[in-house]
């Protein structure tokens, strides 16, 4: 198999690659891109940790194929810190005494990220949804719809 040459908009940035048909945008982001924040946890979309977010939409980049990103714009934990500042919802995470193996943490927060982009007054269903795909075996994901509660107040803040 041949590689193929993509374009990427990764954290605002544009990445040309070339990527075998078969990788995943995960191995891209670590292994190419050297983005760590997404984690390699169970390579089928059942835990979390690897989510990212596409076109605005969260995904699991594990099973995600590099190549049907092209073009597309990602967003990672990494792109969320910007000119010296967490982003409210990362910022609410350390604040809601969620961080605590550090595994999880970068999915839950990009799914909160993608939840709130969408909707930005989610309902406790809302936020439940948002998080069914996302696994903590530390017990810090108890806190997460607290988490999100807390980077609402601050992106309000933030507004005024």
């Amino acid at each position: 198999m041949s590689k193929k040459q993509i374009k990427l908009i990764v954290n605002g940035k544009e990445e040309i690659i070339e990527v075998n048909p078969y990788e995943s945008l995960l191995k891209v982001l670590r292994e190419y891109l050297g983005l760590t924040g997404a984690k390699r946890g169970c390579d089928y979309g059942g835990c979390g940790v690897c989510t990212v977010v596409v076109n605005g939409k969260a995904v699991y980049s594990c099973m995600y194929p590099a190549i049907k990103a092209e073009g597309k714009e990602i967003t990672t934990v990494e792109g969320l810190y910007k000119n010296g500042k967490l982003h409210p919802v990362q910022k609410a995470f350390i604040d809601a005494n969620t961080v605590q193996c550090g595994y999880s943490i970068p999915g839950a927060i990009m799914s909160a990220y993608a939840l709130l982009l969408n909707n930005p007054n989610p309902s406790d269903e809302d936020i439940k949804e948002a998080f069914s795909g996302n696994l903590c075996r530390c017990s810090a994901g108890y806190y997460w719809p607290e988490a999100i509660k807390l980077a609402i107040k601050y992106m309000k803040q933030r507004e005024s």
